[in-house]
């Protein structure tokens, strides 16, 4: 199929400077994190530009941060002629996904992601608990150590990775097992809380509330929904799909199954790094993967582009 899918990165992904490059670049940039600091009542460029990283990285900053860098690159593209034939977003990139799609305008955007990073820095500092990626483990290894250890599923984001979620007992618990049982690598998370899992539930809740004062549009493209892989085909279901993300497992790599399967191709990262880009080439190696972050690769890009033109 012909036209390039946008996929947008979600936590993790973040870096001091940031958005920077097309900041400098571009008014409409400039205007993007300016409305996105306004309607926030947070200072976005200096938390995306300075930092200083140890208050970037929390989960109530962060989930915004990229998001309105997720916007800019989106912006960039647009200004540039590309626009997305259709869209996913791992986890908070959902939501970038779903404004690309028209689902949601930029007021509606800003407020949902910082209410959603904000319940869930709260529900992790009520809830500790951390993440680890089982590497190259079979789906009964995975279960046992699930079952062993307390442990949920949280993210499954490609065939060679799987990322587990729980206490952190659980979590050292799971690290000691996995050597039992044969798990060839096991790598702890960087991250403040039990993400995508029932410790999660109080955030789901109340973000339920949050959602429900929201209104949204008919996609006008397609969007793969992280926690049933598929397009989202009701507007109706948009506030119940995203409360029940905050609880359910990602499901990347279906996702992009799922649009292979349906004929897409060519696929682009908009936003920063390449956690995506990487994933989706241990998905599936025969698609085209890039990404979009800053002016260099937008230069890349466009060269890519024009050449399959």
């Amino acid at each position: 199929m012909e036209g390039w899918v946008f996929l947008f990165p979600g936590q993790g992904s973040q870096y001091v400077g940031m958005g920077r490059g097309f900041y400098e670049s571009y008014a409409e940039v400039e205007k993007i994190f300016d409305e996105a600091s306004r309607l926030s009542g947070v200072d976005v460029t200096r938390l995306c530009f300075e930092g200083p990283e140890d208050e970037l990285v929390l989960t109530k900053n962060v989930q915004l941060a990229i998001t309105v860098v997720n916007i800019a690159c989106l912006k960039v593209l647009e200004l540039h002629g590309i626009q997305p034939v259709a869209a996913a977003g791992h986890s908070l990139g959902e939501y970038s996904a779903l404004y690309a799609a028209g689902v949601m305008d930029m007021p509606t955007l800003i407020k949902l992601v910082y209410h959603r990073g904000r319940l869930m820095h709260e529900a992790a500092e009520k809830f500790k608990g951390g993440m680890l990626a089982l590497m190259y483990a079979t789906e009964d290894q995975i279960n046992h150590i699930c079952n062993a250890c307390d442990l949920e599923v949280a993210n499954i984001n490609s065939p060679e990775q799987v990322i587990v979620t729980g206490t952190m007992e659980g979590i050292q618990k799971a690290i000691e097992e996995s050597r039992k049982i044969g798990i060839r690598r096991t790598v702890p998370l960087n991250v403040s809380g039990p993400w995508h899992s029932r410790w999660m539930k109080e955030a789901s809740e109340q973000f339920e509330v949050v959602l429900k004062d929201c209104s949204f549009n008919r996609p006008m493209l397609p969007v793969v929904m992280n926690i049933d892989a598929r397009i989202l085909r009701d507007r109706d279901d948009i506030g119940v799909k995203l409360k029940n993300q905050i609880v359910s497992p990602v499901l990347w790599k279906q996702s992009i199954e799922h649009l292979i399967a349906l004929g897409y191709t060519k696929f682009v990262e908009v936003g920063p790094k390449q956690v995506l880009s990487g994933l989706v080439r241990k998905i599936d190696k025969s698609v085209q993967i890039t990404h979009v972050e800053d002016p260099p690769s937008l230069a890349s890009f466009l060269k890519s582009h024009e050449s399959l033109i």
